[in-house]
């Protein structure tokens, strides 16, 4: 039976390209059924960022924080590059549509999605740096959505900071501190034991959450019109971007496969619900449709490029190693003609 168990969550793991989609479909097409799962959606949340801060402790967070080089660079990407581009593609394409100019804005203004948490943990990331980058970008966020909106549209509106940082409690920081914790007091039993004995069945939840999410999509997905449709083709280039400058960039840094995987993700995947929540309450309802359009694309697109990163680093690898192997030889036959 254990076996069993241990076997689901790695089938899970490899065929995510397929389960998501998958999800993402169910949702829209059964939403009455699905739609009464968001209502746990906090606590399942919780319970996957427990399972991935196992894998961390208190010293490495500090450390990203030390060294905050990384963090930097992912901030300025998700709260000055990707707004900025957001509203200049967004205005030349739709010029005639203030609404989805605002929505598309509104996307790439919001702090990183607390389900990047769980890719990054999935895809062996460097979880602390991206615990720390979703803390930091929705505890700012009060201040820089007001400020990008402000700047890049005009508009004006209030941010309900207080409902924001609680679901960052609850959500993110109380069962990050109680992973590490546990981590920290067990002296690694958390990580070696605990942590991989729930893997599954959070594999299980993540799956239950996108399908749960993209039953907000429905009523979009099932009354589409040809504005709609390019909005949402915009949305899926522009959210694949996201992931490429993250994957890009940490490229350019020489990154392992952690740095590639932490910044692909942190970089493509945004808070889509505080998205949504805003946009319904200060904006007319067309400016919802590309936040929510998020919700279908984002997390496919994070199994698609978990997978990428994979194929890369075990290509890097494999030239490493050829490269290691030929150096070995020219070194053997260097020393054979010596003798």
């Amino acid at each position: 039976m254990a076996n069993r168990y241990q076997q689901l969550g790695s089938f899970l793991q490899s065929h995510m390209t397929i389960c998501v989609p998958a999800c993402v479909a169910v949702g829209v097409l059964l939403p009455q059924v699905f739609g009464p799962v968001s209502a746990v959606g906090p606590l399942m949340f919780a319970i996957m960022t427990f399972q991935g801060s196992l894998n961390n402790t208190f010293r490495q967070l500090m450390q990203v924080f030390r060294h905050p080089l990384h963090l930097l660079i992912i901030l300025g990407v998700i709260m000055v590059l990707m707004p900025a581009l957001a509203f200049a593609c967004a205005s030349a394409l739709f010029a005639g549509n203030p609404d989805l100019i605002t929505g598309i804005v509104l996307e790439y203004s919001v702090p990183i999605g607390v389900v990047s948490f769980m890719w990054v943990g999935m895809y062996r990331g460097n979880t602390s740096l991206a615990l720390a980058a979703i803390l930091v970008s929705t505890v700012v966020s009060p201040l820089t959505i007001p400020a990008t909106l402000s700047i890049l549209l005009g508009a004006t509106v209030h941010i309900d900071a207080l409902g924001m940082v609680v679901d960052m409690i609850f959500m993110i920081a109380v069962p990050a501190i109680a992973g590490m914790a546990v981590n920290e007091l067990t002296r690694g039993w958390g990580h070696e034991r605990l942590s991989p004995a729930i893997s599954p069945a959070c594999r299980v939840l993540m799956l239950l959450n996108i399908t749960a999410n993209s039953t907000k999509m429905s009523a979009y997905v099932l009354d589409m019109n040809l504005q709609r449709i390019e909005a949402a083709l915009f949305v899926l280039v522009f959210a694949t971007s996201g992931f490429m400058i993250g994957l890009a960039i940490a490229r350019l840094l020489h990154g392992s496969q952690d740095l590639l995987v932490t910044m692909s993700f942190d970089c493509g995947l945004r808070n889509i619900s505080s998205g949504a929540t805003l946009a319904a309450q200060f904006f007319p309802g067309e400016a919802v449709f590309p936040i929510m359009c998020g919700t279908i694309f984002q997390q496919v697109l994070a199994a698609t490029f978990g997978r990428t990163i994979e194929r890369i680093c075990s290509e890097d690898t494999a030239e490493r190693d050829r490269k290691i192997g030929i150096a070995k030889a020219l070194v053997s036959r260097q020393r054979q003609q010596r003798r």
